[in-house]
Formats: structure tokens, sequence, C-alpha cells
């Protein structure tokens, strides 16, 4: 393996391993929500404080869950919700996953992009020229539909040679709705708390919440079929 190759893997290896190194320290243990429960007044406390600081912090801590494609992201809006309220933990969360995509976007596009052209076949290049035509709507549907892995999506778009600002906007775009339902179930997790309960974090796929991001996400593919109904059909 030559050193070209080993400099285009080194962002990939870098991020895997962190994920491995998560995995087999156990750190999960400290993303919990009875340890969330053990020092919140703390957390509150330290917040209120050093507002800017927690917030850049929260941000940083929230790119490298997903960086790292971390198995806690879901738990980490909630806190957020909690931490800094509604409106503005749902606006961290989305510029911290957000940066977080960015890298691991950068990083499969560094190492695989070449080597998947290469082996594509023609029906697979037909698939990539198809995407890129329409990969804003594409990726926004994917975003707001809260069923496909976030890893898998922050991926894919590298692969089939999304353009990277195009990337960006689409996935700030499209992780706000679900990024505000976390992050209101985080705010009012004082009470839960309280109450001796656990929050509901399958809230975003009962149909009162699932429905509109639905509708939402098929509203992004309105370009898209109205690219297709425009084209011209070829006669013979």
């Amino acid at each position: 393996m030559n050193s070209l190759m080993l400099r285009r893997l080194l962002p990939v290896a870098i991020l895997l391993g962190g994920l491995a190194v998560f995995l087999l320290l156990g750190l999960e243990r400290y993303f919990s929500y009875d340890l969330l429960c053990r020092h919140q007044a703390t957390l509150t406390k330290w917040v209120a404080k050093h507002a800017v600081i927690s917030a850049a912090a929260f941000v940083l801590a929230y790119a490298l869950v997903v960086a790292f494609s971390l198995p806690v992201a879901m738990v980490v809006t909630p806190v957020a919700g909690f931490l800094f309220g509604t409106w503005m933990g749902a606006g961290l969360s989305v510029i911290g996953a957000t940066l977080g995509s960015i890298a691991v976007f950068l990083a499969a596009r560094t190492a695989f992009r070449d080597l998947f052209h290469a082996r594509a076949g023609a029906a697979l290049a037909r698939f990539e020229a198809g995407f890129q035509r329409n990969d804003f709507s594409y990726l926004l549907f994917l975003r707001l539909v809260p069923v496909f892995p976030f890893w898998l999506i922050n991926i894919v778009p590298a692969l089939l040679g999304m353009r990277l600002d195009r990337y960006v906007l689409a996935t700030m775009i499209g992780i706000v709705p679900a990024a505000i339902v976390y992050a209101s179930v985080g705010a009012g997790l004082g009470m839960v708390i309280a109450r001796g309960e656990r929050p509901d974090l399958g809230i975003i796929f009962e149909w009162r919440i699932l429905l509109p991001l639905l509708g939402l996400a098929a509203l992004s593919l309105v370009p898209v079929v109205y690219a297709h109904l425009r084209k011209p059909k070829v006669t013979s």
C-alpha cells in the first residue's frame, strides 16, 4: 500500500478508531439518563454561569459524537434542550451535528470516492448521475425521514459525488425538525426527573410527529417529480 493510499485512508481510520475505543471502553455509560439525573443540578448551574463556554463545548462534543458515529446521538439532543432550552438547544444540536457530518463526508470522499467510482458498473454509474441531478432534494428527503441511519446518510452522498456546499445546506435544513422535537423533549426533562419518570425518546415515531415529517419529506421531492414530468418524452 503506497503512501498516497495511506494518507487517504488515515481520516477514516481515525474515525473508526475513535468508535472502537468508545465501544471497547464502554464509554456509553457516561451518556446515560441515570447519570444526568444525578448531576442535573451541577450541570444546570455550570451552564448558567458559563453560557458561552458551555454552548461551544456542547457543539464540539456533538460534532465528535457524529464524526465518530457514536451510538448516543439520540440522547445528546434532549440534553441540549434540557441545558439550553428548546430553541437554543435545537440550534446548537444542528450546528454540532452538521460539523460532525462534514467530517464524515470529507473522510469518506477522500478515502473511497475514487475507488467507488472506478469499481462502479454501468447501472451504478447511471444511478450516480441520477442522484447528482437532484442530489439536494434526495439528501433533504433522507434527512427528514427519521428511519435511515445518520452515519450512512453522511457517507452515501460523498461516494455519489455531491458537492460539499449542497451537502451542508441540505443537512442543516433536513435535521432541524427532528432536532426541535428532541430538544423540546429535553426541555421538559426537569419535570420528568422530578416525577421519577423517563423521557419518551420514541416520540418522533408517533403519528402526530411522524406524519408532518413525512409530509415535509414528500415536499422535498417535488422538484424531482416536476423535473421528471417536464422531461421531453422520446418518440420513436
